[in-house]
């Protein structure tokens, strides 16, 4: 199985399965002495970890992060900080019940990656989707998390859900306060309460649904990203797609781009205490590739979770025709921790592209 390894100059490559003992990832091109510990990772590992509220999938893990590389003592600060080899990166999967899927080890389920990957590897993990699981994610927050650390504290990465099903949050109530105040990483607390309500009801008919997260990352300075094939947008573009579930992704105007004149899309610019500046930011933070200083602004479409109890038609792996209904635990939105996963992806993708924008000056 190749590509496992996203990224440049600051690059990592996750490993393990979801019911594995284990899964991680190995950081390479993190420059040396950068300061970094297990507790610089966690927080972001607790904000994507299940079984947090009724919402989400109930496994229990801890998601507790060792690192067992690329580190080493610093005599002048007595601090821990990167040596500049590869950072191994660990999480133990320690909630795994792997008996919940051996009725589905020979069906392939709608909506999944069963079938694709018989059709191209000839052997799958049916427990749980083994790397195509959205455990997998686990090692991109903690890779994200040391990406954050290369950034530094002058880039700011925040995500939110701004849409589950058809209802959307209230832009006008929007208060990135309450994103961390609900269960929903939701700026719009009336809609949190809402979605709640709306989530109770797609969960007892075992069903799922879909959502929107938007990314949104201030601090970047203009000149970030190349033209052609190295497009700081399309790399963004990328990295959400490659999120588990991700059908589509925007940046800036988006989809809405298309109903605009030219008039109206063109950001104007004008003078402000001597440095550029724009009216309007309909680019999302990009022009021709490159970063234009202002807010880069992501969004990505998250599909309803394929694992539900309603029963669909499907094949088994015989070519029989039959049904079936996804038993164990799974998240009924899984759109709702896809919110730590985006900001992990633009870490990372920025982390790459300030490396390489240095790199482009020597």
């Amino acid at each position: 199985m190749s590509h496992n390894t996203f990224g440049h100059l600051f690059r990592f490559t996750t490993w393990g399965e979801s019911h594995g003992p284990a899964l991680g990832c190995v950081v390479d091109g993190c420059p040396a002495g950068i300061a970094l510990t297990e507790a610089d990772i966690q927080p972001f590992m607790d904000k994507r970890k299940p079984g947090q509220s009724r919402h989400v999938t109930q496994r229990r893990e801890d998601d507790v992060v060792r690192i067992l590389s690329g580190v080493f003592e610093d005599e002048r600060t007595n601090g821990q900080v990167t040596t500049g080899a590869p950072i191994s990166l660990m999480i133990e999967n320690i909630d795994q019940r792997s008996k919940d899927y051996s009725d589905i080890r020979d069906t392939w389920r709608p909506g999944h990656a069963d079938y694709t990957y018989d059709a191209k590897y000839g052997v799958r993990d049916y427990r749980g989707g083994g790397r195509s699981s959205a455990r997998e994610t686990a090692a991109r927050v903690a890779a994200g998390a040391v990406a954050r650390k290369v950034l530094g504290d002058s880039v700011t990465i925040r995500a939110a859900l701004v849409q589950i099903g058809p209802r959307k949050i209230d832009r006008a109530r929007w208060d990135w306060a309450q994103v961390d105040r609900n269960d929903f990483f939701c700026p719009d607390a009336e809609t949190a309460e809402a979605w709640a309500m709306d989530m109770d009801a797609v969960r007892k008919a075992g069903s799922s649904v879909g959502a929107l997260v938007e990314c949104v990352v201030s601090g970047v300075p203009a000149g970030w990203g190349a033209p052609v094939y190295g497009k700081l947008d399309a790399d963004l573009a990328s990295a959400m797609m490659s999120i588990n579930a991700a059908k589509a992704v925007e940046i800036g105007t988006g989809l809405d781009a298309a109903m605009l004149r030219g008039e109206d899309a063109a950001d104007e610019m004008y003078l402000d205490a001597g440095k550029p500046a724009f009216r309007s930011n309909h680019n999302g933070g990009v022009l021709g590739g490159i970063s234009t200083g202002q807010d880069l602004v992501v969004r990505v479409a998250i599909k309803p979770t394929s694992s539900i109890r309603i029963e669909r038609e499907t094949l088994t792996k015989d070519l029989t025709e039959t049904t079936v209904s996804t038993k164990g635990r799974h998240d009924p939105c899984v759109g709702i921790r896809a919110v730590p996963v985006a900001e992990a992806m633009a870490a990372l993708v920025l982390a790459d592209h300030k490396l390489r924008a240095g790199a482009a000056r020597l």
